[in-house]
């Protein structure tokens, strides 16, 4: 009989963070997010830029919060399937051209190759949980953000299509590694 280990929680400046391939228990708000000026602020439960540091390989999941009128991601399809659900507030999807009002316990599924984004709306903040297949996530048919004058109109578009991630995000800066801050999971 295999037994799958116990990955360790090492903690760092921002937060714990798993190390391994192992299973564990990780709280939230004890782990690192990434604050992204303009996109929120993100927690993958991975630990993204750490050595030997959990990486999820078949599916990444990731709680983030968006303030009125900041996107989640840039308009985008991808190869593999995803799925969003709302915890707080009332997000705006933008969905194959189309806007749809989110609420709260609203669940989102995109097949492969579904051109989406969701962007915060209304007048709190809004908590997404995302889960997506990992299967071709890579590489060069990883999928594209595609132009769309919905998502333009709301700051979530590329002027022209790209697969680079670095020329879809340019007018963002960078991310940085920050700790939890009281108030984000209280919505």
């Amino acid at each position: 009989m295999t037994v799958v280990p116990e990955s360790q929680l090492v903690p760092t400046e921002h937060g714990l963070v798993p190390e391994g391939q192992g299973w564990f228990v990780l709280n939230a708000r004890e782990t690192h997010w990434w604050a992204r000026t303009g996109r929120g602020v993100l927690c993958e439960f991975e630990g993204a830029g750490f050595e030997g540091a959990a990486d999820f390989v078949q599916v990444g999941i990731n709680l983030t919060l968006l303030g009125p009128g900041e996107p989640m991601a840039m308009y985008h399809w991808e190869a593999d399937q995803e799925g969003f659900l709302v915890l707080a507030g009332e997000p705006l999807l933008v969905i194959e051209g189309r806007e749809r009002r989110l609420r709260q316990w609203d669940f989102v599924h995109c097949p492969p190759r579904t051109n989406h984004t969701i962007v915060g709306a209304g007048t709190t903040p809004c908590l997404v949980l995302a889960v997506g297949a990992r299967d071709r996530s890579g590489g060069p048919e990883w999928g594209a953000y595609t132009v769309d004058d919905a998502a333009r109109r709301h700051g979530a578009g590329v002027e022209r299509e790209t697969t680079e991630p670095s020329e879809a995000y340019s007018r963002f800066p960078r991310g940085e590694l920050t700790a939890y801050r009281d108030g984000w999971l209280d919505g």
